[in-house]
């Protein structure tokens, strides 16, 4: 009996935690633009219900092409959260579904370890005041490469950064889990604005690679080059083929590969030049070893400077 009153109270509990919020509400207009109004709404569009990791609400979403938009308000730590909301949207007249790996979105994936929305406005304001000649754009395989520290994350290739792209005036846009989605979002809200680097270098994909197949992350890679040819017109991109992953060959390097053969396509199209330095990580055999990425991942200075020597001289072609 005891244990059953336990019960009931942790469920009344779980309850009141529930409804204490009002669940956000979900408008989208004519041209397919999706509003959320609440407070501190967090969601998703793959159908998930919202969780203290999901997508921070910041600004309205694009979604001509339909889908399910799910979210949740939350209390500011987060540990409150109300009911779900959900609305399912037909594609508009003339769109098709889109792969998620095009829709711009959020992402607070590792909330509260670094905030997302403050990097983004601190890495923002820092690129107008740095106005760097090369901007390096990625996930966390960049954020950790070296540059002026915003978050807790420590930097593995700080020696190299500075020999190499702090004397170029130097910008690092890498942000810690982002997937194509969450750079084509941070592009379309500021992250470029007033800036015109010479080069941009851009390696971003690998973490789409578990959920998504290769065509949808090529797709992905495709759009953020689109965006940085319409807000950037005056830079060259030196778009990197996605390094490899895991200590030995498998699946999720078989689909890296594959995306890399789509995206090279790209190479010679307006500004791009494709660049796949990824053998420079391998062992004869294949293999990925400790002493250059030690999570078979990121890379520590070792891998950092291959890095830098792999692209040189090509970065130096295209900054002439």
């Amino acid at each position: 009996m005891r244990t059953l009153l336990i019960l009931l109270a942790a469920s009344t509990l779980q309850a009141q935690t529930l409804t204490q919020l009002a669940p956000p509400q979900i408008q989208r207009d004519a041209s397919g633009t999706v509003t959320l109004t609440g407070e501190n709404v967090l969601y998703t569009i793959n159908e998930a219900d919202p969780i203290a990791k999901s997508n921070p609400y910041l600004a309205p979403i694009s979604l001509p092409g339909g889908g399910v938009v799910k979210a949740r308000a939350f209390s500011p730590d987060r540990k409150t959260m109300s009911e779900v909301a959900s609305t399912s949207f037909e594609p508009l007249t003339g769109q098709k579904p889109l792969p998620s790996t095009v829709v711009a979105v959020t992402q607070d994936r590792s909330w509260p370890q670094y905030d997302w929305k403050k990097r983004h406005e601190l890495t923002s304001a820092a690129m107008k005041r740095i106005q760097p000649q090369i901007l390096f754009i990625g996930d966390s395989i960049t954020h950790f490469f070296g540059g002026d520290k915003f978050d807790s994350y420590a930097l593995r290739g700080q020696q190299t950064w500075g020999e190499f792209y702090e004397p170029r005036k130097a910008g690092n846009l890498g942000f810690g889990w982002d997937k194509t989605e969450n750079v084509l979002w941070r592009l379309q809200h500021g992250a470029i604005d007033g800036i015109s680097p010479k080069l941009v270098v851009m390696m971003i994909g690998t973490n789409n690679s578990g959920t998504c197949e290769a065509a949808d992350i090529a797709a992905g890679i495709t759009a953020i080059v689109a965006e940085l040819n319409k807000r950037l017109p005056q830079s060259k991109i030196l778009l990197l083929g996605i390094f490899p992953r895991g200590e030995k060959p498998g699946p999720q390097r078989e689909k890296l590969a594959a995306v890399n053969q789509i995206i090279a396509k790209l190479d010679g199209t307006p500004n791009v030049t494709f660049l796949d330095i990824g053998a420079k990580f391998l062992t004869p055999e294949g293999l990925i070893t400790k002493d250059i990425m030690p999570d078979f991942l990121h890379p520590n200075e070792i891998g950092y400077r291959i890095w830098a020597e792999a692209i040189e001289p090509t970065v130096k072609k295209l900054m002439e």
